[in-house]
């Protein structure tokens, strides 16, 4: 290179017309690379609102195919298999739920729809499997008959539709008001425990239909859970966001 020679492009004014036209390229599209990504990102943040509703929903399917199994069970004769297949079933659609509740949590995507049709899910999933359970006269206790335990059945499939109607009122009427009525620890035991039942009896009457210890397991396991749902459906009254939706009601 010649003594005192400097480059069209290292020379102050060329850098300048340089560094001018390659902003001018660039703006544009970086401009459309970050509203793709914008885009992407809005895709994105819907589908992951989605997700816990989709779930939720795929339960409600799975519900449905679960009771007509109940249902259809006892015209089965390999009654073990049949069962282990509802309960694997069953399994899948509880898994659901805690998958769903953890999504939301995670991503921040809970909505009042969420919060209004994911217990109204398990309601359906409990109190369908318990009326069907009275239908087909599951679980048989301690050889006692028929008419015994069909009021034994219908009572506690009474007591559980009554508590949930309470409850999803509640929570309708709190949610209408703009009060958030999650779920409760209690509530969640409350679920848990009749979520256990409901596999107590089909592993009852799938493996050890007349075992005497399968009906003391069985009664006890109910009755924990009768227990523990009228407790959670008295506290509902008491919590605090139901005293909130109770005021605001006053205020209108």
């Amino acid at each position: 290179m010649l003594p005192g020679f400097v480059p069209d492009a290292e020379r102050p004014e060329r850098q300048s017309i340089f560094n001018c036209r390659q902003s001018v390229l660039c703006k544009p599209i970086i401009a459309v690379l970050m509203l793709k990504w914008a885009r992407r990102g809005i895709k994105l943040g819907v589908m992951l609102k989605l997700i816990p509703n989709i779930l939720t929903l795929g339960r409600l399917g799975l519900t449905f195919v679960f009771v007509v199994m109940i249902l259809y069970s006892p015209r089965v004769s390999e009654i073990a298999r049949y069962l282990d297949v509802a309960f694997i079933l069953f399994v899948v659609a509880g898994l659901t739920d805690v998958v769903d509740g953890m999504v939301a949590r995670r991503f921040n995507v809970t909505s009042k729809f969420g919060r209004m049709i994911d217990p109204l899910v398990d309601k359906i999933l409990v109190c369908g499997t318990f009326v069907c359970f009275a239908i087909i006269g599951e679980p048989r206790l301690f050889g006692w008959d028929r008419f015994t335990l069909g009021v034994i059945h219908w009572l506690v499939a009474g007591i559980l539709i009554a508590r949930e109607a309470y409850v999803t009122a509640l929570r309708h009427i709190a949610e209408a008001r703009g009060v958030n009525f999650a779920a409760t620890v209690s509530g969640k035991v409350k679920m848990l425990l009749q979520s256990f039942a409901i596999g107590t009896v089909l592993i009852k009457t799938g493996h050890v239909p007349d075992a005497q210890w399968g009906y003391w397991f069985t009664s006890v396991t109910f009755v924990a859970m009768l227990a523990v749902t009228v407790y959670s459906g008295l506290r509902a009254t008491r919590r605090s966001s139901w005293r909130e939706s109770r005021l605001k009601g006053q205020e209108k």
